[in-house]
């Protein structure tokens, strides 16, 4: 079968990772024999044909992309892979988190099976969080597992999606609750296709950097204080943020590949910010995840002081950051209808972190001092979002 396009429409800090003498930075993911490198840097795009035929002689590669991504990377990406011998097939899927769906997840497949490729075969994800969530699953589950590439092209994949296995869809139950851990054979963050995103789509995918200095790294977190502006611009900064961002998660993932324990952490603010996203039915006019996100770490450090657990003033340094850098920090920032408790209360007890019908929740001590809280009181957090929501 020849390749072909098949496109588918559905409704200074502490420095991080090795320096190579390009300039990249190289995190490792230590997993044993399934340790993998995530190659960081301007313009690491073009050593995707070196490091495909380097790692994987003779296989042939399918790239699952989006319409957007497509227009501006996928010519690239194929002439790297051509260049060195691969031809690559492409499945274009529509943008926006409404692809990471049932229907999304069977075009995509489908799109993989017409191409006849093998297990030992790749699929190569280009794209943001969505992307990349829908072509690991396809991977994992395709000829009951097949190989994979993350190559990441916003800022929010970058420094978290991409890294550490977890694929999924959503569904109307709530977001990733249905998928599983495959972790890809190598990450290439191209750090310069980041200066073709939106100020927006920039903004949300900061909210997971800040969020690893809020976790456990009160000096991450006062750095970026400092510097988020040379993140934004594009300097030196934005390398060094994304390695450390990256060897923060490599860290936990390394020793908590499948959540048993610590890397429940890495979800600081996503309770309350998937449940945002939930009633706003995955819709980007209204929200977009790094947003939920932003809204949802605000909310776990107002919950932490209302427990009496942190201090209100971490709260506010918080929301100060995060209103500089211009995300959002309340639910009354979501265009439209608020939601109402119940609603947020139900996607609530379909988090993935619920355990035997008990509501878990990672909340703070302070800054950098996040920590797993599991047996919250219902009734104490359903009047702390009827208060928020009045």
């Amino acid at each position: 079968m020849t390749t072909g396009t098949v496109e588918i429409n559905n409704e200074s800090a502490n420095g991080a990772g090795s320096a190579r003498s390009d300039g990249h930075r190289v995190v490792e993911v230590k997993l044993g024999e399934r340790s993998y490198d995530i190659v960081i840097g301007r313009s690491v795009l073009g050593e995707l044909g070196q490091r495909f035929s380097g790692l994987f002689p003779a296989a042939r590669a399918v790239i699952i992309t989006d319409r957007t991504v497509a227009g501006f990377h996928l010519a690239s990406a194929e002439e790297s892979l051509r260049a060195a011998g691969v031809e690559p097939h492409v499945i274009i899927m529509e943008p926006g988190e409404k692809t990471k769906s049932y229907a999304g997840l069977m075009a995509a497949c489908n799109g993989v099976l017409d191409t006849r490729l093998e297990r030992g075969d790749l699929v190569i994800a280009l794209g943001g969080g969505v992307i990349g969530d829908l072509a690991g699953f396809v991977a994992g589950i395709i000829r009951r597992g097949m190989r994979f590439i993350q190559v990441p092209t916003t800022l929010l994949a970058q420094v978290d999606s991409s890294v550490g296995g977890k694929t999924g869809i959503n569904t109307g139950h709530g977001k990733n609750l249905i998928g599983l851990f495959n972790q890809p054979h190598l990450v290439l963050a191209d750090t310069a296709v980041l200066d073709t995103l939106t100020p927006r789509d920039f903004r949300a995918g900061y909210a997971e950097v800040a969020k690893y200095g809020l976790i456990n790294q009160p000096d991450f977190f006062e750095w970026l204080e400092a510097n988020w502006q040379g993140i934004f611009d594009g300097g030196p900064e934005r390398e060094e943020a994304i390695a450390r961002s990256c060897q923060a998660k490599a860290d936990v993932v390394a020793a908590d590949e499948h959540e048993a324990n610590q890397r429940a952490l890495l979800n600081l603010g996503h309770t309350f910010g998937h449940a945002l996203e939930g009633m706003a039915e995955y819709d980007a006019e209204r929200i977009v995840h790094g947003e939920g996100v932003a809204i949802g770490m605000v909310l776990a450090h107002e919950f932490s002081a209302r427990l009496g657990l942190c201090d209100p003033a971490v709260t506010d340094r918080v929301v100060a950051h995060l209103q500089t850098v211009g995300l959002p920090t309340h639910i009354g920032a979501i265009p439209g209808q608020l939601p109402n408790v119940d609603l947020l209360m139900d996607f609530i007890a379909q988090d993935k972190k619920v355990s035997r019908g008990s509501l878990t929740f990672i909340l703070t001590r302070g800054l950098g001092q996040s920590f797993v809280e599991k047996g919250v009181d219902p009734a104490f957090l359903r009047a702390f979002l009827e208060e928020k929501l009045s």
